[in-house]
């Protein structure tokens, strides 16, 4: 993947960590937390570059943030974010950068814990987000379905039409004003869109 050696360096421990991340993203059981989601998510976090303070440890912590994923809210973050602070710092990664893309990652879990003044968690979660104001939203929330297939529908509606509600009762979805300007009219109306769909049936 593109990028890992700029971020980690080159050395024989980066490159065995780049392996194993890229391996630990193409698992066979996920659907939406895959390669391609990592792709987007580092593309986004180039769109907000300029928003950042260490945008080192943002795209770190990018390549982390799902890397253990087994469908457990909150765990996966926890078990993602020990993996960082375990991994680079044999990779030559400051102590201070480490714990940063830590942080980070454990971000993730609920992006409406970002506390306002966190300009690299801001960017994170943006760029996690940015999937909502995609034109391929649909294929998006397909594979979030099949991510839950063992959940049966009712309840799978039933708690993704309280995570939208939720989210679209915020009173912006993306910190960073770029974000705001490049997604939130179009995340939002994808949002309501699928939630009609889902209370409907």
């Amino acid at each position: 993947m593109r990028g890992w050696a700029g971020l980690a360096g080159g050395s024989a421990a980066a490159l065995a960590l780049g392996a194993e991340l890229v391996a630990r993203w193409a698992e066979p059981h996920r659907r939406y937390h895959t390669l391609t989601h990592l792709a987007a998510v580092l593309t986004a976090i180039d769109d907000l570059a300029d928003e950042a303070g260490d945008l080192t440890a943002v795209r770190l912590a990018a390549w982390f943030h799902d890397a253990v994923y087994d469908g457990r809210a909150g765990w996966d973050e926890e078990r993602s974010a020990q993996l960082a602070q375990s991994r680079l710092p044999r990779c030559g990664v400051p102590p201070g950068r480490v714990a940063e893309a830590a942080r980070l990652v454990r971000l993730t879990a609920a992006h409406d814990t970002l506390q306002p003044g966190d300009r690299d968690g801001a960017v994170l979660c943006d760029a996690d987000l940015a999937v909502l104001a995609g034109p391929g939203y649909d294929d998006y929330t397909r594979a979030i379905r099949q991510e839950y297939a063992h959940v049966p529908d009712a309840l799978f509606a039933q708690g993704r039409s309280a995570l939208l509600r939720r989210l679209l009762s915020t009173p912006a979805l993306y910190r960073t004003p770029h974000a705001r300007d490049l997604w939130e009219e179009r995340a939002r109306a994808n949002m309501t869109a699928e939630l009609a769909t889902l209370t409907a049936s």
